[in-house]
């Protein structure tokens, strides 16, 4: 069965670590048999900024080494009711900052030059704090170079990061998704895609080299195999809030739509108008 939800799943928000994951890796599987000649579709990562605490904005993850400590052994002979005293065995643990994966677009031809470079746009990216800042800094750098830049956004928590002014589109444009691509032949335009709540993810057009056309990514083909790979059907609780929550006119189409369903919370009773009969 399906996602119940024609374009993006809210409730999918919850597990964007793994969908993050599997959207990029989808993306490269259906971009590498669409690209022309030379050029190839490469998974790239940064790593994220963290506090020497490990209090910063993304959590830390540990590497252990175990390493064998030899200890001198003891010649005297210990009583035989008395215990040993056992060595332990000491442990290195190297804590190495969460990383972030993104796309590119390379040109093999000229020596793995970037063409394009694809964000799926994560918390981490939208939430202010030094992640954001390293994510904005290399968001300018690829819209001043002659790469183009393509950016997706399927999460709704965090601040608009996408390289478009928001104020730049009318108040009743602003929809729950969008994505935003940034041709290096025409810098002082952005392309623009809405995508509510209540409508499939378009086929976004994917700049290349000048000379070459456009070639197609379908966000929607991505999502429902991000759904059906991840095993979300059966698991997922249509009936709670998805986090982050919904409002105004997504929240009553969703619970429209989920109720239609049979997926929402039970319907509650319209409340009596009137003051209650006293007794």
């Amino acid at each position: 069965m399906p996602s119940p939800f024609p374009g993006m799943d809210p409730y999918l928000e919850a597990h964007w670590r793994d969908v993050h994951a599997s959207l990029i890796i989808y993306a490269r599987d259906a971009l590498q048999g669409v690209l022309p000649g030379s050029l190839r579709a490469r998974v790239e990562e940064r790593v994220l900024l963290e506090t020497p605490q490990g209090l910063g904005d993304h959590p830390l993850y540990p590497d252990v080494r175990v390493v064998e400590y030899t200890a001198k052994r003891h010649t005297e002979t210990w009583p035989e009711a008395t215990a040993t005293m056992a060595q332990p065995l000491l442990v290195e643990t190297e804590v190495e900052p969460a990383t972030e994966t993104f796309l590119e677009i390379i040109d093999r031809a000229s020596g793995n030059r970037v063409v394009t470079v694809i964000e799926f746009l994560s918390p981490s990216n939208k939430s202010p704090g030094s992640n954001r800042e390293l994510y904005l800094r290399k968001q300018r750098e690829v819209c001043s170079s002659d790469a183009n830049l393509v950016e997706i956004d399927l999460n709704r928590f965090g601040t608009h990061t996408l390289a478009f002014p928001l104020a730049h589109l009318k108040p009743k444009a602003h929809t729950a998704y969008m994505a935003c691509v940034r041709r290096a032949m025409r810098r002082s335009q952005a392309e623009v895609y809405l995508m509510p709540l209540w409508q499939p993810l378009p086929v976004l057009k994917i700049p290349l080299r000048p000379e070459d056309a456009d070639v197609p990514l379908d966000l929607q083909a991505l999502v429902n195999q991000c759904y059906r790979n991840g095993a979300y059907e059966g698991t997922t609780n249509y009936a709670a809030d998805p986090d982050p929550p919904l409002f105004g006119a997504d929240l009553d189409w969703a619970a429209k739509r989920l109720h239609e369903l049979g997926l929402g919370p039970p319907k509650k009773p319209p409340r009596r108008k009137g003051k209650p009969k006293s007794r």
